[in-house]
């Protein structure tokens, strides 16, 4: 079999997953996973310019696609749309084979250097749940249920990496808390916007709210961009 037959980038994954228990997401890591798949060290760096790093962010967006193939095959017809987001976070955390090369990550994209990566990543997750889900919005809301749920998933990802809890019952009923939260916070605000001498105000910041819209996809013609293997 040759190189270019391989999906080298998925073994070098797979591989360093054998390794990142003992020595997190890190060059040493990296390089035993170079040394188990056999490859030449310039092809497993052009496919991981950042090495570790980038294998990391690559075992996070493998386990969003796990996610996005299990929440298209639910039926969601019949389920309120609050369950629907919980099912989605839900189902992005059972898919999770290796919960230690989660924590690793966790603990690398906590470094300063690391943290906007880490925070790129999460708002990748919330977008795909959104998105998955359906989700319609042309205007400031579709910053802000991104933001929103990014902080609840975030939140829960913590919880259960701490859980030890029977089924991990503990993080999922974290997880309907939150998001009832979330829910209440509407709520508030629907009532406000009914509140007399508000509503005058909230149309016309909504208004200039409006004219807010989400970035447009980039066409796959486009000289320039890379993104790291998954």
């Amino acid at each position: 079999m040759t190189e270019t037959s391989r999906d080298i980038a998925t073994e070098l994954l797979d591989a360093a997953l054998m390794h990142v228990p003992f020595d997190g997401w890190s060059e040493t890591a990296f390089k035993a996973a170079i040394a188990d798949v056999d490859v030449a060290p310039a092809l497993a760096r052009g496919l991981f310019p950042r090495g570790a790093i980038d294998l990391a962010a690559a075992f996070h967006r493998r386990g969003d696609d796990a996610m996005v193939a299990a929440l298209a095959a639910q039926d969601l017809s019949e389920r309120r749309f609050r369950d629907q987001v919980a099912l989605a976070v839900r189902l992005r955390l059972e898919l999770i084979e290796d919960k230690e090369a989660v924590r690793r990550g966790v603990t690398l994209f906590a470094l300063p250097m690391h943290a906007p990566e880490g925070a790129k990543l999460i708002w990748g997750t919330a977008d795909r749940i959104w998105t998955g889900l359906g989700d319609g919005s042309r205007d400031i809301n579709w910053y802000t249920k991104r933001a929103t749920l990014a902080g609840v998933y975030s939140s829960t990802v913590l919880y259960w990496l701490g859980d030890d809890s029977l089924d991990n019952q503990a993080t999922w009923a974290f997880l309907d808390r939150r998001i009832d939260d979330v829910m209440q916070i509407e709520k508030v605000k629907a009532q406000v916007r009914k509140a007399p001498g508000v509503a005058r105000m909230m149309k016309g910041a909504e208004a200039v709210l409006s004219r807010i819209k989400p970035p447009k996809p980039r066409r796959g013609d486009l000289p320039g961009g890379w993104t790291a293997p998954r």
